[in-house]
């Protein structure tokens, strides 16, 4: 895997949880809302693994942002 890999998925992962945090929930309350475990929303906040499209339509609607926000 190429070294920009694992970097992105970071960079994805702080986006992810500064628009988390921007509208105010938990993790919890984020998962509940996407139907994923809070310990999936911290794996992908933390870029140990990466949402699928169809996680990223519903996170992005939970949380109110454009996708092309999220995924940078």
């Amino acid at each position: 895997m190429p070294d920009w890999v694992p970097a992105r998925r970071r960079e994805f992962g702080e986006r992810l949880r500064a628009a988390r945090l921007a509208a105010d929930l938990t993790q919890m309350q984020l998962g509940e809302r996407v139907g994923r475990d809070h310990r999936t929303i911290h794996r992908w906040e933390y870029g140990q693994r990466v949402p699928n499209l169809d996680d990223l339509f519903l996170l992005s609607d939970a949380l109110r942002v454009p996708l092309r926000d999220l995924v940078g």
